[in-house]
């Protein structure tokens, strides 16, 4: 066993700040924003598609890819300050946000961005813990009858998660990422294929579209309008990646420039999830109309191929296992960063022990990364386990931050960044853009909030 300092600085060639030369490319980063976009998000559309109905459901679908696509390209431009192609790196969503908006702003959207991305992970533990149930029910269903009481618990499936997380939470950052973004990507495609697929089958099985221009019919008005908001925060959660966009734009090397590269990226990665959001929406809805399950692979619309359900679910599982990390990975950086700076002579923080066992490569240890990123998967976990409410976690993450994070901080950043003047025509557009994306934002979290409340107390 070896051990090193942190600030030995590796031999070998580096980038204009100091650091390891960045490999990343357009295909990489492809792969990291399709598994961080197509994830638990995207087995609840064909339920959202049902609340909004057929013309609302697919627009609100096409909507926010535009959202999407525009909150991503203003912050590829915001990598850099103060020129997009020769300006400072800002590392990280928070550092832009520092650069452009000041300290106050900082403080605000930290506390969203961590938040969204904590939660994020919550999200992804009772999801895989549904997944792999669905596994075991499928088998059963299949051996026993669709009418036989193949109930299981998740707590299990949530701790087997969360020890694997343990294990895979010591990959030290991005820039080490690609192989697991690759395979996870991989599965993403994999799954949605099968949902969309399973749902066209049925469709053709029924002989006729199902569903209705008004969506699922409700008891009252007010439960209506609880579910139209709730489905607004199912689609919010599903789309927006931008506040991991700067993460991943800083694993890419230049020339060309990074923005350039970001933004291709995400005009392929979004046109590609938007076309299997689509189908994985409008199918599920058209093959199981009013009856539409909350997760369309694991709410059992489908019981056979019973092989090919168990297939797509376990998908799921290897896909989430690296979107865990996508979404954890800024949060790791920022804490160890902190204590870095705090303490700076500190061997528990800096310190890093190798370890080489026969047959396998070399890992390296540091005891502070060991902690801290164990103590934050067993928080997931433990939370997740208290609110194991698939759409409804999803709806309130998604509502609640989709408006600061995703439109009102890289609308900002890019007025300061381009130096846009009040009342010229791209000021009235985006400012906007930005007011409508506050509304859907507003009614998403009362609908999400209303429905967390309402299980809960059941």
């Amino acid at each position: 066993m070896a051990v090193r300092h942190s600030f030995e600085v590796a031999n070998g060639s580096c980038d204009d700040d100091g650091h390891p030369r960045r490999t990343g490319t357009l295909w990489s980063c492809v792969a990291h924003i399709i598994t961080a976009v197509i994830g638990a998000g995207v087995l609840s559309l064909a339920w959202s598609t049902s609340q909004l109905g057929w013309i609302a459901g697919p627009v609100t679908l096409l909507c926010f890819a535009i959202v999407t696509y525009v909150s991503a390209f203003l912050l590829s431009d915001c990598y850099r300050c103060p020129d997009s192609i020769t300006g400072t790196r800002n590392y990280s969503y928070m550092d832009a946000v520092r650069v452009n908006l000041g300290r106050k702003h900082t403080w605000f959207c930290g506390l969203l961005q961590y938040l969204s991305l904590y939660g994020t992970g919550i999200a992804y533990v009772i999801t895989t813990a549904t997944s792999m149930r669905a596994i075991q029910r499928s088998n059963c269903y299949h051996k026993e009858g669709h009418q036989a009481p193949c109930a299981y618990g998740a707590t299990f499936y949530m701790l087997l998660f969360g020890l694997i997380q343990i294990v895979m939470s010591q990959i030290p950052d991005f820039h080490n990422m690609e192989w697991l973004s690759v395979v996870a990507a991989i599965m993403s495609f994999t799954y949605a294929f099968i949902g969309f697929s399973l749902g066209f089958a049925k469709v053709i099985e029924n002989g006729k579209i199902m569903g209705s221009i008004t969506g699922v019919p409700a008891s009252s008005l007010a439960n209506k309008i609880w579910l139209v908001f709730q489905a607004l925060g199912d689609i919010a959660f599903a789309y927006p990646y931008s506040i991991i966009v700067i993460e991943i734009q800083d694993t890419l090397k230049s020339p060309p420039p990074e923005n350039k590269t970001m933004k291709r990226a995400s005009m392929v990665a979004i046109f590609v999830t938007t076309f299997f959001y689509l189908c994985c929406g409008c199918f599920g809805y058209a093959a199981f109309g009013n009856d539409t399950p909350g997760n369309l692979l694991t709410g059992f619309g489908f019981y056979e191929p019973y092989w090919l359900i168990d297939f797509a679910n376990a998908c799921i599982v290897l896909h989430l296992i690296g979107g865990y990390q996508i979404y954890s990975q800024p949060i790791f950086a920022f804490a160890e960063g902190w204590f870095a700076k705090k303490f700076p002579n500190s061997s528990f923080v800096h310190n890093f022990y190798t370890f080489k066992f026969p047959l396998l490569p070399g890992f390296q240890l540091n005891l502070l990364r060991l902690c801290f990123r164990t103590a934050y998967v067993v928080s997931t976990t433990g939370i997740a386990m208290l609110f194991p409410y698939f759409n409804l976690v999803l709806g309130l993450l998604g509502a609640v931050t989709f408006w600061p994070l995703t439109i009102y901080f890289p609308v900002e950043m890019y007025f300061v960044q381009k130096k846009v003047g009040a009342w010229t025509n791209k000021w009235i557009v985006l400012r906007t853009f930005s007011f409508v994306c506050f509304l859907v934002t507003v009614v998403g979290c009362i609908g999400s909030l209303e429905g967390l409340i309402s299980a809960k107390l059941s």
